[in-house]
């Protein structure tokens, strides 16, 4: 996988991947504002499937479960402008605005494609990418703020977003397993995305399904392959990865040892 990174800063980039695809299961730590130049994602998560492409403009929340799948397109490579809105930033732009948080539980993905004021903000990031002497650290601190400002001229509901620093809180297991199990996460991240420690999550899963959480897991992605794959007729390698496996060969060995037949059979 040939894949390109151009920094302005930690927080700004330009992201460039060259091959067929490339995928990847996530939970952001920080919010991200994803401007798209050329290519195609596929971004994956419980409650429903986007699809994104040249020119649109989208913020993905932290502490959201995704499984993330860039194409290029059109002979075009999966080219992005990406910009990190990190907690300090966040805490240093509210410390002197009056807003009242209502907390989202589960906030979803924000589409903000063709607003001429995002778009004419992140366009003008594009020269800097040529510069051969470092980017001014002033100068990044002010497009991002830029960014947040012109966020919340647009979108009055964003603070809620964007100014709530609280980590997740317990939640209740069965459903947000049920929600989130086909996102390809270490068991750290489970626990801590549903408030738990790691043993303590292995404790309250146990008294949740009776069985531990790899057995457990395993078995409903292949359930959910299966499902696609019989009735939605979806092709194994697509199925492989949204259902949360490693790689095709992984998933074909792991569906054949369960089910006695492969995959492909299905087809």
């Amino acid at each position: 996988m040939e894949h390109l990174s151009t920094y302005l800063s930690p927080e700004i980039k330009l992201s460039c991947y060259e091959d067929k695809f490339f995928k990847s299961d996530v939970v952001f730590d920080q919010h991200m504002l994803i401007w798209f130049i050329s290519g195609e994602t596929k971004i994956i998560q419980a409650e429903t499937t986007h699809v994104f492409k040249a020119g649109d403009i989208f913020l993905i929340p932290r502490n959201k479960p995704a499984t993330i799948i860039n194409y290029p397109k059109d002979g075009l490579p999966h080219k992005t402008v990406v910009m990190l809105l990190t907690t300090p930033i966040l805490r240093d732009f509210y410390r002197n605005q009056s807003v009242h948080v209502t907390v989202k539980a589960n906030p979803s993905i924000q589409s903000f494609t063709n607003h001429p004021l995002l778009e004419s903000c992140l366009t003008s990031l594009i020269p800097y990418f040529q510069l051969q002497d470092p980017f001014p650290a002033s100068l990044a601190s002010l497009k991002i703020t830029e960014a947040i400002s012109i966020l919340r001229t647009i979108d009055p509901t964003i603070d809620h977003v964007l100014a709530n620093f609280d980590d997740p809180y317990k939640v209740e297991l069965i459903r947000f397993m049920e929600q989130n199990y086909q996102f390809n996460m270490p068991l750290e991240k489970f626990g801590y995305l549903t408030g738990r420690s790691l043993t303590t999550f292995k404790r309250d899963f146990r008294k949740a399904f009776n069985t531990t959480p790899q057995r457990w897991l395993t078995q409903k992605r292949l359930e959910l392959a299966h499902y696609q794959l019989a009735e939605k007729k979806q092709k194994p390698i697509d199925v492989c990865y949204e259902a949360g496996f490693e790689n095709l060969s992984h998933f074909s060995y792991a569906f054949k040892k369960h089910f006695g037949y492969t995959p492909s059979s299905l087809r």
